[in-house]
């Protein structure tokens, strides 16, 4: 059976509760459309989350992977079609902060998503679920996570599917939170098993 590296992150910022560390747990060891799910959780600190994700598919050698962030405010669920060559945004659990930082300094401008986004968003939307491609991963550690994933591709495995999907927030988070849009946990776990389906068919 072929395996899907799966990750999500620990919660950060004023989010307490970060559902994608939860889906990530749920399904690791899990099948869904013939992938067999190595689920890993990752760290919100720009020095170690792109060499983890490294290690992780050096170690584990996954046919695909798929990152996933929360994207608070965001009511649709959302493939990424692009990571930037850039690290910005708020203080990281470490407490740094990067202003205008490649993420490689000889890296690409960016990259395109190797997912296949569109019949993600296609499928997400026929099954009832709210959905649109993102154009923008910004530059927080959600885009440093999926630029990583994809330059590593680039470099050692251009066969190998990458890329990023945000969720919104869980009904958990937004009750903690106040005045965020959310999703039942059920809901963003079926979503994001349906994009892996999906990934499956191709």
């Amino acid at each position: 059976m072929k395996t899907l590296l799966l990750t999500g992150f620990e919660p950060f910022l004023d989010f307490t509760v970060n559902p994608t560390m939860k889906i990530v747990e749920e399904l690791n060891g899990a099948e869904v459309g013939g992938y067999k799910i190595i689920g890993k959780v990752m760290p919100v600190d720009f020095h170690a989350s792109g060499n983890q994700l490294l290690g992780f598919i050096e170690e584990a050698g996954p046919d695909a992977v798929i990152s996933l962030g929360l994207a608070a405010g965001r009511y649709k669920m959302t493939p990424e079609r692009i990571a930037i060559n850039f690290k910005d945004g708020p203080v990281d659990n470490e407490g740094h902060q990067p202003v205008d930082e490649p993420i490689r300094e000889a890296g690409e401008p960016a990259y395109l998503s190797t997912l296949p986004v569109r019949k993600m968003v296609d499928r997400l939307i026929e099954s009832g679920l709210p959905a649109e491609i993102s154009n923008t991963a910004g530059a927080y550690l959600c885009n440093n996570v999926m630029y990583e994933g994809l330059h590593y591709a680039s470099k050692h495995n251009p066969d190998l599917p990458s890329g990023f999907i945000h969720i919104p927030a869980s009904h958990e988070l937004a009750i903690q939170h106040g005045r965020i849009p959310s999703w039942s946990h059920q809901d963003l776990a079926a979503g994001i098993r349906i994009c892996i389906e999906v990934l499956g068919e191709q």
